[in-house]
């Protein structure tokens, strides 16, 4: 402890400081009664105990009594097994030993049920169930007759001395005298019975077939047996038992059956006055059923002794338990009484303290007792009125502090010690907040200069959905002023398709989680489009969000142009079609200005503008705007479309105009949105412009080549031709009007009519080359068939083309490649085989001609291939060569079916 009786912050107080009044008191009345209850308790545990011992040992004798009467029923069965052997001429022998049979049968089962629940040793079931065996090996053998007499007395006597052991091992626990008495007197009396049972049968055996020798038989020892167990039952048994026992063997049976041991301890000849057999058995029978009945009396009072010391000892425990009870509850009663007339003033007094520390100063103390509680109360009411002084004065500095008044001080010397020091230090502490206040001030007129000149979005949002402060930034970005700004719902200035993943950003806010680089667009005032990038800060516990705001318009646009550039110029490159290169152009200028209607246009010399490109047929809305382009040579708006130049070579080539799809006009700026990514796509315009009018020129020259084949087929067949035809009739029509047609002439003109007539095969073999009239009058599919058959080199054909006919231009392509090419494969190549297939899908005719020949072909090798790639690529065709050495040579040609246009 330290000096004036303050404990270190931290220290736990001592074990009884910690504990309450009452628990004191409570352990002060309880301390002298423990010894005495834990000694109830341990008395009661012990009469517990020694019931549960009685309890077991009645278990037990119940078992044993079961036991006694199945020993009862075994000693009946062996005395009617031995007559049965001995004395088979005896009327009722056999029924008596089934009836006898059957008696220990039941007395085995009912034994078995009685011991079905009990638990420890001797193991009771295992005991019987082994005799159980032993007696039906026994019945066996002497239903078999391979056992004598005494065999099946000593097979009996061992199940007797089994079952008489387990009831002196059930009975053996005597847990008191009186039971160990009544136990003693039961064993005895059962001892004997065995006794007389085991006389009983010998004699029997010996009366039933006497000895020649006339010697009396049977020993003495089972006379004397009995005798010293009847002298035990005496000393132990009650005095009605023993009565009982002395009338009993005064019986006449009694005294039949001390005469026969008379006769029998006599001197030689003296079995001449035995007994007859029955009259033995009827004497001895009598005397056993009484000395039974005395032994079911001692069991009856063995279990009576049993029941009443359970009893007993049952009533002891309740005594006891009643006991403890009674003095717990005047114990607990005096403590309860005591606590109470302590403890409730203290809980006043308690009670006052915590409304007092916890702010309530409405709550007094009432309790006047002159005791050391009482002291307590008047410095607990002494230290009310002065909290009440106090809490006023703070009062008066929160009004203060409340209206601004940072001047004011509270007035300490009304008070003293703590209470002072206190005071003073809500005095310092207010003079602390006067400055700091000041200099939040100055701090708050900087930030809001910082908010009102940030060039960035600066806003304060609400989890309401609404605007709670924003910065001129936004004033100036969104075209609203900041009333509009605060009195709508933040998301109807966001771009409906926008809405919902904005709405789903915000939600996250309201979760908690921080937002960065978050875009979407925002609607101006004036309908235009701007794309803000957003970082925000959540303050879930004020319900409001941070955030701020870049205008990335003009960087996404850059980035939409350069993508859009980039596009274009990748058609180029892949070599599409102008017509593809324009409409794509125009796509793309749809994208950049956000509207789907544009087109590229081409002024041609006499004042016309042709249509190269367009997107949704923004040409006709897009003249107005063509033409102020053409007469201004600059971008400009007219009407309701927009148009920038296009300049090649610094001369005005043509334009792309836009014109919107909707009822609202394009925004402002367009035209020069549009003159500036004109003037980044027009190099690819050019280029494409190039390509297309190169693939025209060949295109022209190669119809003009077919146009001259044409011509000169045209003209071999209708003028060389004839004129040969010609002279072979007027050979022939001279050679039959000769007079003199000697053989040596003869022979001559046959030779002038052969020379014609190769002549005119190898004139029809030119002509057909320079053009087959079979492929103008039945088209590609007779004329490959007609080169199949014409080649020196096998030829495959594999051709599935249309039933229609193909452009002539696509016809020709393919026939002059395919004779090219089985040309090559009969000079050069060594082929043994040429495949020809073609098949048409999706607007495009391919065909594939392969040989198997030496390979090793090369464009520029003179080999005609060069030819061949102007001819396929004039009609917007592509040709790939495969020659490999070694591995033959294969023509790929594919060839669209569809017109390519250069000008629309």
């Amino acid at each position: 402890m330290r000096p004036g009786g303050r404990r270190p912050v931290g220290a736990r107080p001592p074990l009884l400081a910690r504990l309450r009044v009452g628990t004191k008191l409570m352990l002060l009345v309880l301390l002298p009664v423990t010894g005495l209850l834990a000694f109830t308790v341990f008395s009661a545990l012990a009469q517990w105990q020694e019931a549960r011992t009685l309890e077991d040992f009645r278990a037990s004798t119940k078992v044993s009594f079961a036991t006694a009467g199945l020993y009862e029923a075994v000693a009946r069965e062996r005395l009617a097994e031995i007559l049965a052997e001995a004395a088979a001429d005896r009327t009722d022998t056999a029924a008596e030993r089934d009836a006898a049979r059957g008696a220990t049968n039941r007395a085995l089962t009912a034994a078995e049920s009685a011991a079905a629940g009990h638990e420890g040793q001797p193991d009771v079931l295992g005991i019987l169930d082994s005799l159980r065996n032993q007696l039906h090996a026994a019945r066996l053998e002497s239903d078999s007759g391979s056992l004598t007499t005494a065999r099946i007395e000593q097979r009996y006597a061992t199940v007797a001395r089994y079952l008489l052991d387990t009831v002196r091992r059930l009975d053996s626990s005597r847990p008191t005298r009186a039971s160990g008495r009544s136990g003693d007197a039961y064993l005895a009396i059962l001892g004997a019975v065995e006794a007389a049972e085991r006389e009983r049968v010998e004699l029997a055996v010996l009366l039933a077939a006497p000895r020649q020798d006339g010697h009396g038989g049977p020993a003495n020892r089972w006379p004397a047996l009995e005798s010293a167990q009847l002298d035990t039952f005496r000393q132990t048994a009650s005095g009605p038992l023993r009565a009982r026992l002395s009338r009993v063997l005064l019986l006449p049976a009694g005294r039949t059956v001390r005469a026969t041991r008379d006769t029998l301890m006599a001197s030689e000849g003296a079995t001449k006055r035995l007994p007859s057999l029955e009259g033995w058995l009827t004497a001895s029978g009598d005397r056993l059923t009484a000395l039974r009945a005395i032994a079911h009396a001692t069991a009856v009072e063995l279990a009576a002794d049993a029941d009443h010391d359970l009893k007993s000892a049952q009533d002891r425990g309740e005594r006891a338990l009643t006991l403890s009870v009674g003095v717990l509850f005047a114990v607990t009663l005096l403590a309860l009484t005591l606590s109470r007339s302590i403890t409730r003033p203290l809980t006043v007094v308690s009670q006052g303290a915590k409304s007092l520390a916890a702010g309530d100063l409405s709550y007094d103390v009432h309790y006047g007792g002159r005791d050391e509680i009482g002291v307590v109360a008047d410095t607990f009411r002494e230290l009310h009125v002065t909290s009440e002084r106090l809490a006023a004065e703070i009062r008066t500095m929160n009004t203060a502090f409340d209206n601004n008044r940072l001047g004011h001080r509270a007035d300490v010397a009304a008070f003293d010690g703590t209470w002072a020091q206190l005071l003073g230090g809500m005095n310092d502490t207010m003079a602390s907040f006067a400055a700091a206040h000041g200099r939040r001030r100055k701090a708050e007129r900087e930030l809001a200069s910082i908010f009102t000149l940030s060039l960035d979005l600066l806003c304060i949002c609400g989890i309401d959905g609404y605007f709670k402060r924003v910065n001129p930034a936004f004033e100036r970005t969104l075209g609203y002023p900041a009333d509009v700004l605060l009195a709508k719902p933040w998301l109807e200035f966001v771009h409906p398709e926008d809405r919902a993943r904005t709405r789903a950003a915000f939600h996250r806010l309201t979760d908690g989680v921080e937002l960065a680089e978050f875009e979407n667009r925002y609607l101006r005032g004036d309908g235009t489009e701007r794309w803000l990038q957003w970082s925000a800060r959540p303050v879930t516990g004020e319900g409001l969000v941070y955030a701020a705001a870049r205008d990335v318009t003009e960087s996404r646009r850059a980035d939409r142009e350069q993508a859009a550039l980039r596009r274009v110029a990748t058609l180029v490159a892949h070599g599409d079609t102008p017509h593809e290169v324009f409409a794509a152009v125009a796509r793309e200028v749809g994208l950049v200005l956000s509207t789907a209607a544009a087109a590229v246009l081409r002024y041609e010399a006499d004042g016309a503008v042709t249509v190269l490109g367009s997107a949704h047929a923004a040409a006709v809305a897009g003249e107005e705007a063509a033409a102020a382009v053409a007469e201004t040579r600059r971008a400009a708006r007219a009407g309701r479309s927009v148009g920038a130049p296009i300049v090649v070579d610094d001369r005005l080539w043509g334009a792309v105009v836009a014109a919107p799809t909707g009822p609202e006009p394009l925004p402002p700026g367009t035209e020069s949105r549009l003159a500036d990514f004109t003037e980044l796509v027009a190099t690819a315009i050019a280029n494409a412009d190039s390509r297309a009018q190169l693939r025209a020129s060949r295109a022209r020259v190669v119809a003009a080549a077919d146009a001259s084949r044409r011509r000169i087929e045209r003209d071999l067949h209708d003028g060389v031709q004839q004129r040969l035809v010609s002279l072979q009739l007027e050979l022939r029509m001279a050679e039959s009007m000769m007079d003199d047609q000697s053989a040596e002439f003869i022979e001559q003109l046959a030779h002038i009519s052969k020379g014609l007539d190769d002549t005119f095969e190898d004139l029809l073999h030119i002509s057909r080359g320079i053009h087959p009239a079979i492929l103008s009058r039945g088209g590609l599919g007779p004329a490959l068939r007609a080169l199949a058959r014409r080649s020196a080199v096998p030829v495959e054909l594999d051709l599935r083309l249309p039933s229609v006919r193909l452009p002539e231009q696509t016809e020709v392509a393919v026939y002059y490649a395919t004779s090219e090419s089985l040309t090559n494969a009969a000079k050069h190549a060594r082929a043994t085989v040429v495949q020809v297939a073609a098949r048409t899908y999706d607007d495009v005719l391919e065909v594939s001609i392969g040989d198997d020949g030496t390979g090793g072909a090369e464009p520029g090798g003179g080999s005609g291939l060069i030819g061949l790639i102007d001819r396929v690529e004039a009609i917007g065709g592509k040709l790939a060569i495969s020659s490999p050495p070694g591995s033959g040579t294969t023509l790929t040609i594919r060839l669209p079916l569809r017109e390519q246009p250069t000008d629309v």
